[in-house]
């Protein structure tokens, strides 16, 4: 009856886990705002329960993360507007001293639970001493039997009352309360039958201890099984011992599957680090495509802003990527950071250099302005326009200008230039109809003119022609594709009667010539343009002068010289034609002179 051999027990009490078990305890994940961190932390200072240290520290770690995040994008935005990265001084946050201020009473609390519970622990090791000193005197004692049982099951069950010691006591402590305990049982020679009973009770019991470790095989959640685990093997301390020939198998079964869930616990946190190794890889990669930035290439602002998206695009990435191994998280962090700041670096001194440019490009854009708003309400729409449309290609050649005068500077001058634009096609529109209208009314003097009684006399038929010709000549202008087809309609009807009335080429050609200068004069900037004709018809007069002059020269020399008679006969009709040249453009200078003088008056 002897129970001699006791199993050797893993160290498996529920105060102590593996260190792997102490990173990750819940399920803490990044993706929590700083409110939802300092509410969760709060409910833990608030609540009975006190969760692992690692859960804390895994708040704390991505509390600090996202208040990083926070202050480079702070930092980042304070560059980007020209700050200098040196003079940078981030806001206090009201919500990191209460995340500080409710760290320190979980700290606090933490440390009385664990004083509390070690002073707990030496008073349970006592009080279990005095148990296996208790069993101890019943095996020594002669008492009655069912008295000695009766008092060694009250001793038993005041050790199951018992839970936690020092974890440095516990083996120590089990064998020797195994060892009392089983002496009890042989040296008392209780009787087979209830020792048998109790046997088989205790294998019930532990029986469904092995199958309950077997179904936690199923358990999706292995660390929780983990934590079962520990339960089920301080309840398999408290069972009494099974019959002799049945404690190796039923122990063998019990630790098997306790194994299988220690092994898929250990498996579980090889994958976590194999996950932290990817994202190490991840994180990694990300740096080294900061490192191959060529500064060498950003000349433009708008290659700097560009690039500055890819930066940003990496910094978002990296806050979706969980964590890397302990031993190297600050030190990636930190190159991380580090490669970040200078690059935001750099690109404020890129644009430091470029402020100066802008405020010059600044100056010359406001003068353009300037230029569009005086502009703008002119009527004198084709050299306006083409004034307007000189200083928009001068204003695409300026740079950039500084970001907060650069809308409202473009708004400026674009609006100038569209109000002149609008109110050019509005006038265009109204000419045209105007145009259209004349067209009208000019074809309406060639009907009249040819529907004159071509049978009256000259003197009679003439003022009749002159008449409509003023008419004419007082019309304005008809669309441009019109121009030359009405003018040559008009012209022939003329003609007709110019033929039967025998007036000359150069009274035809003056008359024509008078029509064309009262054109100019009805367009825009007209005084300018007769001046410039006038010039125009005095070079030509200037020009038919000395040639005339050429001409009677020479017929000086020929009237004494013998056998010219054709010659000379030639040259009197090209004289003739002279004289009647400079007659013409005498008449058009005059013609020009008295627009010019209509306009003066």
């Amino acid at each position: 009856m002897s129970e001699n051999i006791v199993p050797e027990l893993p160290n498996l009490d529920n105060d102590v886990q593996p260190e792997s078990s102490k990173e990750i305890q819940l399920p803490v994940t990044e993706d929590l705002t700083k409110e939802e961190i300092v509410a969760k932390l709060k409910e833990i200072q608030e609540g009975d329960e006190m969760p692992p240290r690692s859960v804390t520290d895994a708040y704390k770690q991505v509390f600090y993360k996202l208040r990083s995040a926070e202050t480079e994008s702070a930092k980042a935005a304070f560059v980007e507007n020209g700050g200098v990265p040196e003079e940078f001084v981030q806001e206090a946050s009201p919500i990191e001293e209460e995340f500080k201020d409710i760290l320190g009473k979980i700290k606090d609390k933490r440390a009385r639970i664990i004083a509390e519970d070690e002073k707990a622990k030496e008073e349970n090791l006592a009080k279990k001493l005095q148990i296996i000193d208790a069993i101890k005197d019943l095996t020594e004692s002669s008492d009655d039997f069912g008295k000695l049982y009766k008092d060694f099951k009250d001793l038993q069950q005041q050790w199951s009352d018992i839970k936690n010691i020092p974890q440095g006591k516990v083996k120590e402590l089990w064998r020797s309360y195994q060892i009392y305990t089983e002496k009890f049982y042989d040296l008392l020679k209780i009787n087979n039958e209830l020792r048998d009973y109790d046997f088989k009770k205790n294998l019930e019991l532990k029986t469904a201890l092995c199958e309950a470790v077997e179904r936690l095989k199923d358990e999706p959640d292995i660390v929780s099984a983990f934590h079962q685990l520990q339960n089920f093997h301080q309840q398999w301390r408290e069972i009494g011992p099974v019959a002799k020939e049945l404690r190796d198998e039923i122990w063998e079964k019990f630790k098997a599957a306790s194994t299988a869930i220690n092994k898929n616990y250990q498996e579980h946190f090889i994958d976590l680090k194999s996950q932290e190794e990817n994202n190490l890889a991840e994180k990694t990669a990300i740096i080294d495509t900061l490192k191959a930035i060529d500064y060498a290439v950003l000349t433009s602002a708008k290659e700097w802003d560009e690039k500055t998206k890819e930066v940003i695009a990496l910094q978002e990435k990296w806050k979706t990527i969980g964590f890397v191994p302990r031993k190297v998280n600050t030190q990636i962090f930190e190159e991380f950071r580090s490669i970040c700041d200078s690059f935001f670096e750099k690109k404020a001194e890129f644009f430091r250099h470029q402020k100066d440019g802008m405020e010059k490009n600044l100056e010359r854009k406001r003068a353009l302005c300037e230029k569009a708003n005086a502009l703008k309400d002119s009527i004198d729409w084709k050299e306006a326009a083409n004034e307007l449309i000189a200083i928009q290609k001068e204003w695409k050649t300026i740079g950039p200008v500084p970001r907060k005068y650069s809308d409202a500077l473009w708004k400026e001058f674009i609006g100038a230039c569209d109000y002149f634009f609008e109110q050019k096609n509005k006038s265009q529109a109204s000419q045209k109809e105007e145009e259209v209208a004349n067209l009208e009314l000019k074809k309406d003097i060639i009907k009249q003119i040819t529907e004159l009684d071509n049978s009256l006399e000259p003197d009679a038929l003439m003022p009749q022609i002159r008449e409509l010709m003023n008419k004419w000549n007082q019309i304005g202008f008809v669309p441009f594709k019109e121009k030359d087809k009405i003018y040559k309609e008009y012209q022939a009807a003329l003609d007709v009667y110019f033929d039967k009335m025998k007036i000359s080429k150069s009274e035809r050609r003056l008359q024509s010539y008078k029509s064309s200068v009262t054109d100019i004069s009805k367009a825009d900037r007209p005084k300018g343009a007769l001046y410039k004709e006038r010039d125009k018809l005095m070079h030509q007069f200037n020009k038919v002068k000395a040639e005339l002059q050429t001409y009677e020269n020479n017929m000086g020399f020929l009237s004494v010289s013998k056998g010219s008679g054709s010659l000379l006969k030639d040259m009197n009709h090209r004289v003739e034609n002279l004289k009647n040249e400079l007659d013409v453009i005498v008449k058009k200078i005059e013609l020009v002179d008295e627009n010019l003088n209509s306009l003066e008056e």
